[in-house]
């Protein structure tokens, strides 16, 4: 049983969010998603950054760390997309983070990083955010700074493919990353 934070997307916290927390909660782990807007989630991605605007980049990192406050210091740090980045951010603050768990997008520094952090990322091949010679120099660097790195690249998928309320949901895709996902959950 692993306690996991689990971040959203630049959307807010949708349904998908609380569906994955869901499943992670059904093999036994303890999961919190907390509501980095305080405000009913976005229908598109333009209202999505318009809400991160209005919220603020600062805000919502406070708030990451606030949802922190109260859980162990070996908490696995997720995230989809925005929340992949929030988790990569707040990595350097939790050296002694049970893993990052990245969906959707890349995050975290080398220098924030330990040797043997397992790390996890779930990406589109290829992605609109994280082009692949963005994707490979940040692979290159987290694996130069020790990590355990595992990359799974779903090709053909859009951006958010395991959200069914987003463009490029990918039944197949999303159905190929919970059991990898729920692997490195299951590992010490």
């Amino acid at each position: 049983m692993r306690h996991v934070v689990l971040f959203h997307s630049v959307y807010g916290l949708r349904p998908a969010v609380r569906a994955a927390a869901d499943r992670l909660r059904a093999a036994g782990h303890q999961v919190s998603t907390p509501d980095l807007y305080g405000v009913p989630a976005a229908d598109t991605v333009e209202e999505g950054f318009a809400l991160l605007d209005k919220v603020g980049q600062e805000v919502v990192l406070d708030r990451a760390r606030n949802a922190l406050d109260d859980l162990p210091p070996e908490t696995v740090l997720a995230g989809f997309s925005m929340g992949a980045g929030v988790a990569g951010a707040l990595l350097a603050e939790r050296p002694d983070a049970g893993g990052l768990l990245l969906l959707h997008g890349t995050g975290g520094a080398p220098d924030a990083v330990r040797p043997g952090l397992p790390v996890q990322l779930h990406l589109a091949d290829p992605d609109p955010y994280d082009t692949p010679d963005e994707v490979a120099e940040w692979q290159q660097a987290m694996t130069d700074a020790g990590v355990d790195l595992t990359v799974f690249r779903y090709p053909g998928v859009g951006h958010l493919f395991t959200d069914p309320e987003a463009d490029g949901y990918s039944p197949d895709a999303s159905a190929a990353t919970w059991p990898r996902v729920l692997e490195f959950l299951a590992t010490p």
